[in-house]
């Protein structure tokens, strides 16, 4: 594959991680506010280390796919592949909106666990074609799995208001 077209699908795999980051910001634009109105456990992490996070985990993101992409299109396995990477994506800014917009505990808590599904979902099937694209999955989904938790534990703390 020609290098620009390789730099060219890397740009647009950071753009479509973007406009996810985007969609779940916006959903969450009183997140600091409401964050600090809530009570939380002991062991919640502050506020200003979400963004860092995300930002690191959406970049790896962008690569994993870009790597999958870059080695075999939307063909075969990895089409299939691509298109949970895409439905894990969905989850992913929905999360936001049930939680920090529209205030639905239980709902997002049960969407984040859909959502941990369809990344583990996608690292089983990134292995298979690029052991590297499911490695770079596996930070994402260790956070995921720390994020359900506190989503679990910040609802049950929170019942008049999640």
């Amino acid at each position: 594959m020609p290098i620009m077209k390789q730099l060219g699908g890397l740009l647009a795999w950071l753009a479509l991680s973007a406009l996810v980051a985007a969609i779940g910001g916006w959903g969450s634009g009183n997140a600091p506010m409401f964050y600090r109105e809530l009570t939380m456990p002991d062991w919640a992490p502050p506020a200003w280390l979400f963004g860092p996070v995300w930002t690191a985990l959406y970049t790896m993101m962008a690569i994993a796919a870009w790597l999958i992409w870059r080695e075999y299109g939307f063909q075969g396995q990895a089409k299939r592949a691509l298109q949970v990477n895409f439905v894990q994506l969905g989850l992913n800014a929905i999360w936001s909106w049930l939680f920090f917009a529209w205030y639905l505990g239980a709902i997002s808590f049960v969407e984040i666990i859909l959502l941990w599904g369809a990344i583990v979902a996608t690292i089983v099937l990134y292995w298979r074609l690029n052991r590297a694209a499911a490695i770079l999955l596996l930070p994402y989904l260790a956070w995921v799995t720390f994020a359900a938790f506190l989503n679990f534990s910040i609802w049950q703390l929170n019942p008049g208001v999640l």
